[in-house]
């Protein structure tokens, strides 16, 4: 498929220009990319476009999918969709349920190369980033799999991978999410996480508007540094500055998440101290005790230790709130994505 064009990586513009490039009128475009970001599979299915120009669509371009490798259900609702690429690699999403919708988690990157101590999916390094159709391609393979049940109305960039290092087209895909023309998200509704890529911060604010969170997971460069190799580039300081130079639009706050570790970040001097570094920011703060697994030297917290960490927090005003990972059971909570299936599971394309 190397000589077709990927039609899910076109903005709505460069779909008019490649119509009339083909001799047709730019509003083909318009339609097809409805057909498409609802989730259409092949051209025929395109009934009110006509024959001439799904012939011409089927030899010149295809609409690029995600093969289901597996799917997993945890004891509390949330589901694990391991997804097959078009080169063999695999990657992770997971569907959250709420009360009246669902959250997606999705990955950015094949693996990670950030590193972070206490997670998964970092320990087995970077093996590519997504295109901007492998991106859009599991809310729509995750629409297809939930049906008219509950709608996918969050999103949350906090799979495998490291958003901020596939910039250019985690903002691609990120516009196709957001255009009334594409997936029509609210930005509202949309967050990315980053662990600190500290230039490409206020970049990602002025690129596009989202929502966004910043790993922290320790109150001080020292510990910041043994916990995440990141810091030793961009420590504490060009964070907090990078997140002051967000722009950051009106009633709108950034989420400092923190992952609690049983006797290395989890202190009350630790949360007194990360008041302190937060002094000033509209923020709100999460706190995500440790997901516990055997490849990973960490324990989680008590729950009186968890609990007097957020009471410190209240204490100083800011909104905190405790999120316990979801799927655990299933190797699908925060840190947990390694994307690794069996590999004898037959595909399923979606």
């Amino acid at each position: 498929m190397s000589d077709l064009i990927n039609l899910k990586e076109l903005t709505q513009t460069d779909f008019e220009q490649l119509m009339v490039s083909w001799g047709q009128a730019p509003f083909r475009a318009r339609q097809v990319q409805k057909w498409l970001f609802k989730g259409a599979t092949e051209f025929n299915a395109m009934t009110d476009i006509g024959k001439e120009v799904r012939h011409l669509l089927q030899e010149k371009s295809y609409i690029s999918q995600l093969a289901l490798l597996a799917r997993r259900r945890s004891a509390d609702g949330s589901e694990k969709f391991s997804f097959g690429l078009s080169d063999g690699e695999v990657i992770e999403s997971v569907l959250i349920p709420e009360n009246d919708h669902y959250t997606l988690c999705l990955s950015s990157q094949v693996g990670c190369a950030q590193g972070c101590r206490f997670c998964l999916t970092g320990r087995r390094g970077l093996t590519r980033n997504l295109s901007p159709a492998e991106i859009i391609n599991q809310v729509l393979a995750a629409r297809s799999l939930v049906g008219k049940r509950q709608a996918i109305s969050n999103l949350v960039f906090m799979g495998m991978g490291e958003p901020l290092d596939n910039f250019a087209n985690l903002v691609k895909a990120l516009t196709i999410i957001l255009a009334p023309w594409g997936l029509n998200f609210s930005y509202r509704r949309v967050t990315v996480s980053t662990v600190g890529l500290a230039p490409l911060i206020p970049a990602l604010g002025h690129a596009i508007r989202v929502n966004l969170a910043v790993s922290l997971n320790a109150p001080n460069d020292a510990l910041r540094s043994q916990l995440m190799p990141v810091n030793r580039k961009y420590p504490l300081a060009q964070i907090i500055e990078a997140c002051r130079a967000f722009p950051l639009p009106p009633h709108r706050r950034i989420t400092f998440c923190y992952v609690l570790l049983q006797g290395i970040n989890d202190t009350p001097s630790h949360a007194r101290e990360l008041s302190r570094l937060l002094q000033g920011f509209r923020a709100k703060i999460n706190l995500i005790p440790f997901n516990p697994d055997s490849c990973l030297p960490f324990k989680r917290p008590t729950p009186e230790a968890v609990l007097a960490f957020q009471d410190i927090l209240i204490q100083k005003h800011y909104t905190t709130l405790i999120r316990e990972s979801r799927g655990a059971d299933i190797s699908a909570a925060c840190g947990q994505l390694a994307g690794e299936v069996q590999r004898d599971i037959p595909p399923v394309i979606h």
